[in-house]
Order: structure tokens, then C-alpha cells, then sequence
């Protein structure tokens, strides 16, 4: 049971982490708080299909979801200050996880995209402009179509340029993988409720180890 708490967080905090640097650009943020890093672990999660265990989803090190893990236990906690626009975005992520799962020939062509995306990891990092178009190409093509679009808030002039925007779709991918993960490890939408102190406590004892 503790297992399945700690994988429940952990995709959890990956979920938090990518849509915050959505927001970042959205907001036109980047030179303040954007993180390379952040990004990278994100994307990076995308191309790990086959992983021996959760943590190798995200590099097998725990702080390289520091960021998540910190957003997840303000969230979690008692302060009535939440972020109420990056928990929408989580719930339409994990409601267009859930509409993913349901469409076999989308998952299959997904599939079989990123496995494509290797080819070209082999020559570019997975940062670079042209993977993330690779990336926001998959998200455009199969994603945005199950259901409502997930309308992103921001500052228009930023909205409209064509790297923010796929960078957006690249890390709305990105956060579909948390919301695999957090669907294979047991996870529902009432556990925000009914296991609340249990995820508070898991993130809270990350985030102690990483002190």
C-alpha cells in the first residue's frame, strides 16, 4: 500500500511540474522561473515507455521532480491560498487521460509515434526545437481531439508564438504520462479526497530526503 502511495505522489508531482511550466509560458514567466531542467525531465518522461520501475519514468532520481513535489504539497496542504487554475488543468489532463485509455487505436498511434521519436533522440537532445514539435505534432494530431481542448490562460502575445505554443503541447503530453502513471499505480479522482493526508505525507517526506 505505502508503494502504491509513493507512485500516486510521485506522478502526482510530475502532473504539477509540467503544468507549472505551462503556466510559466503562458505567462510569459521563462526568464524568472522557467527551468531548463524542469523541461527536460518532463519531456524525457514521454520517450520512457518500458521503465523498470516509476522513478526511471523521470531519471531515476527523486529531485529531478523537486519542483512538482513542492507544488503538490502547498496544494495538498491546509493553506486556503491553491492554485485553482493549475488544479483545472490537472483534472481536464486527467479527463483526457481517462478518454485516451478508452480509444485503443489512439494509444496504439501514439505508440507508435514515440517509438519513431527514438530515431530521432538519437541525433538531437530531447530539448531541442525539432523534438518538441515531434512532440506537439503527437499531442495536435491524437490528443486534442478526444474531448474538450484544454484551454490554456496567458498572455496572448505569448500564446501566439509557434515555439510557446508547442512547448505547451509537448508538456500537455508530458503530463498525460503522469496521468498514465498515476492511473497504473491505483489512482482516482476521489483519492484527492480519501487519501489526501496519505499523498500530503508521502510528499512531505520527499521533500525532507531532498532538505
Amino acid at each position: 500500500m505505502q508503494q502504491q502511495i509513493a507512485t500516486q505522489t510521485l506522478a502526482l508531482a510530475a502532473l504539477c511540474q509540467c503544468i507549472r511550466q505551462v503556466q510559466i509560458l503562458a505567462r510569459g514567466e521563462e526568464k524568472a522561473e522557467f527551468s531548463q531542467q524542469d523541461l527536460r525531465v518532463c519531456l524525457q518522461s514521454i520517450a520512457e515507455q518500458n521503465p523498470t520501475e516509476a522513478l526511471d519514468v523521470y531519471g531515476g532520481r527523486l529531485e529531478h521532480l523537486s519542483t512538482g513535489y513542492h507544488i503538490l504539497f502547498a496544494q495538498l496542504g491546509d493553506s486556503p491560498k491553491k492554485d485553482m487554475e493549475l488544479i483545472r488543468y490537472e483534472m481536464a489532463v486527467l479527463r483526457l487521460e481517462r478518454l485516451l485509455a478508452k480509444s485503443a487505436d489512439t494509444l496504439a498511434t501514439v505508440g507508435k509515434r514515440i517509438e519513431r521519436l527514438q530515431q530521432q533522440l538519437l541525433h538531437f537532445q530531447i530539448t531541442d526545437d525539432n523534438i518538441i514539435a515531434t512532440l506537439a505534432d503527437i499531442y495536435v494530431d491524437n490528443i486534442s481531439g478526444l474531448g474538450n481542448r484544454i484551454q490554456i490562460a496567458g498572455q496572448p502575445e505569448q500564446l501566439q508564438q509557434p515555439l510557446v505554443q508547442q512547448k505547451i503541447r509537448a508538456l500537455l503530453l508530458a503530463a498525460l504520462r503522469a496521468a498514465v502513471l498515476w492511473r497504473q499505480a491505483g489512482g482516482h479522482r476521489y483519492h484527492f479526497i480519501l487519501k489526501r493526508k496519505a499523498l500530503l505525507q508521502e510528499a512531505k517526506s520527499v521533500l525532507q530526503q531532498l532538505a
